[in-house]
């Protein structure tokens, strides 16, 4: 009767032996990684800027002339730099729109005269 005391004594060393060799066996999970996803930060958009494609001002060809003649204006070819190559107006920069779109502040631009970008 004396054995029937310490069977389930035994049984369960041998339950939580078993347990503690199955854990040695089984492999690892891997520890999880925590993703940190930062959005681009821009300055505020200044007042006086406008809000929509609708907002831009138009300038004529003749106005756009002038100004560039009378070195008040820099004239910015917008297009690809493939299609800059193909044809462009004399003297107009070559600034892709989407380095415009990336950092607009970072482009080596006089701020101080009129910038007059075109795309066609």
């Amino acid at each position: 009767m004396a054995r029937t005391k310490y069977v389930p004594f035994a049984m369960s060393a041998l339950l939580l032996g078993a347990l503690a060799c199955n854990a040695l066996l089984l492999p690892a999970e891997p520890t999880p990684t925590m993703v940190v996803i930062l959005e681009p930060t821009f300055p505020q958009q200044q007042p006086d800027l406008p809000e929509t494609e609708a907002d831009v001002p138009r300038v004529s060809i003749e106005a756009a002339l002038t100004a560039y003649s009378a070195g008040a204006a820099i004239i910015v070819d917008v297009r690809s730099t493939e299609d800059y190559n193909a044809s462009h107006i004399p003297g107009a920069l070559s600034i892709p729109l989407d380095e415009f779109e990336i950092d607009p502040s970072g482009l080596d631009l006089d701020k101080e005269q009129w910038i007059i970008t075109y795309c066609t």
